[in-house]
């Protein structure tokens, strides 16, 4: 009997290795903006193509005078007919949530990118903030996501002023059949 489940325990091994190679998961556009340089200066941003399915994102930024009150609102678009919204959007005081990590949707966001970064202290944040050769990994993404191209748009704001925006698209493209 016992070696049903060794066998189901497989069979579910499998399928979860082959579902992580049979999704395409990777960056198509990057922009970012500074409204105030006199806050924030953006260094350099860029993709870069390492093979077909992996794209590096690099952001690199300055905060010039110590930030002590940021809100950030990240909301998520759909492709069709253009970007239009999609599920989720949340407006998150930034000081708070590197202390406690409240919202669950920032959480898996954060969670999915903080290897790839400097900016995992709590406030003030003061000086360079990078992201380096950030790629997206299929297995960190805990919810279920419908196939299509997606972008994610943070505002981020100092002190109630809207500072900078960072736009990020990608596609996320389960496929199944051919990889399996």
């Amino acid at each position: 009997m016992w070696y049903k489940y060794v066998l189901l325990f497989g069979a579910v091994l499998v399928f979860n290795f082959a579902v992580v190679d049979a999704v395409v998961f990777r960056f198509t556009n990057f922009q970012c903006k500074s409204y105030n340089e006199s806050w924030y200066v953006l260094n350099y941003y860029r993709l870069k193509a390492v093979s077909r399915d992996r794209v590096l994102l690099n952001i690199n930024g300055t905060i010039l005078h110590p930030a002590y009150n940021i809100q950030v609102h990240v909301k998520v678009y759909k492709k069709a007919n253009g970007f239009k919204p999609w599920l989720f959007e949340s407006t998150v005081d930034a000081c708070k949530f590197m202390k406690r990590r409240y919202d669950p949707f920032l959480k898996i966001v954060h969670n999915i990118f903080k290897e790839f970064s400097n900016v995992n202290h709590t406030c003030p944040y003061v000086g360079h903030g990078v992201v380096k050769d950030f790629y997206l990994k299929p297995e960190l993404l805990i919810l279920p996501f419908p196939s299509g191209e997606y972008m994610l748009a943070i505002r981020w704001y100092f002190d109630k002023e809207l500072t900078f925006d960072t736009n990020v698209s990608f596609v996320y493209m389960e496929d199944l059949i051919k990889r399996t």
